[in-house]
């Protein structure tokens, strides 16, 4: 009796163990996704980059559910033409990073343009060569320099349009 008991015991922790080990492999819907905030970052590599820049163990488990791997390292490097920044006017007062990036630092990237959308959460568009919506990023927690950073490494500098 005591041997089927402890029998029981260690399947039932086996089934427990492996059950974490799937839900931590599995993928969300793009909408979860959406509303996680990581419409944008569909390469693994992406995820992994955005480590350097949050340390939140959940959100880099959450972005790792919503990427797809990647099979060349180089799409790690992808960079854009420019970037729009949305962000609804009446919310900034609860988003001082992102007003002190827009006051002080947005300057320095003459591609990056700021959109206020009425009750928009603050997020990173990125664009194309021409213009064209690449990708979305919601910033919502990101600090300044983050911010920073992140467009130091994937938008270029310089437009060609001019």
């Amino acid at each position: 009796m005591w041997r089927n008991t402890l029998h029981c015991w260690v399947l039932i922790f086996v089934l427990i163990s492996f059950s974490s080990f799937v839900s931590s492999k599995e993928q969300l819907s793009p909408k979860q996704c959406e509303d996680l905030g990581f419409t944008g970052l569909a390469i693994c590599s992406d995820c992994n980059t955005f480590v350097e820049y949050v340390k939140d163990k959940d959100l880099i488990s959450d972005c790792k559910k919503c990427c797809t791997e990647d099979s060349d390292d180089s799409t790690s490097k992808i960079t854009y033409s420019g970037a729009i920044l949305e962000v609804c006017m009446r919310k900034l007062v609860f988003y001082p990073e992102i007003v002190g990036f827009i006051e002080e630092e947005k300057d320095k990237f003459p591609t990056v343009k700021t959109q206020y959308l009425f009750n928009s959460p603050p997020k990173l568009i990125m664009l194309g060569d021409e213009g064209q919506h690449k990708e979305t990023i919601r910033i919502d927690n990101w600090k300044r320099e983050h911010i920073l950073q992140f467009l130091q490494k994937k938008v270029l500098l310089n437009s060609a349009s001019s």
